[in-house]
């Protein structure tokens, strides 16, 4: 009987791993065995920098919320804990694109808090 092999498959699976190793430099797009293993070391980064980018953005938000209270004299923290008291349901997104984009009504904010 003879050996089944199943090229056609085998040949999809090969093509699919070099197309998504694409504008990789030099084998890691060429070669099937080493495009492989940077498209698997990819696929991790790709899950664990999806983690981490909402903590990137939460420090950066921390970042500009901070540097705007600073203007009315209070920190990052105090600020916070007293937003916590009064019962303010805005989250730091927020706070930090209205410090941004709206500092009156940001300012407005602060010295509802104080």
């Amino acid at each position: 009987m003879p050996r089944s092999v199943n090229a056609v498959a085998s040949r999809e699976r090969r093509k699919r791993v070099l197309k998504a190793a694409k504008g990789y430099f030099g084998a890691r797009s060429k070669v099937f065995t080493v495009a492989k293993n940077a498209v698997d070391k990819a696929m991790l980064y790709m899950y664990k920098d999806r983690k981490f980018k909402k903590r990137a953005y939460r420090r950066l938000w921390i970042a500009r919320i901070n540097a705007a209270v600073r203007q009315y004299g209070m920190n990052y923290s105090t600020f916070i804990n007293k937003l916590g008291k009064s019962n303010v349901g805005l989250n730091r997104k927020v706070l930090a694109d209205l410090a941004l984009n709206e500092p009156a009504t940001f300012e407005s904010i602060v010295n509802a808090v104080k």
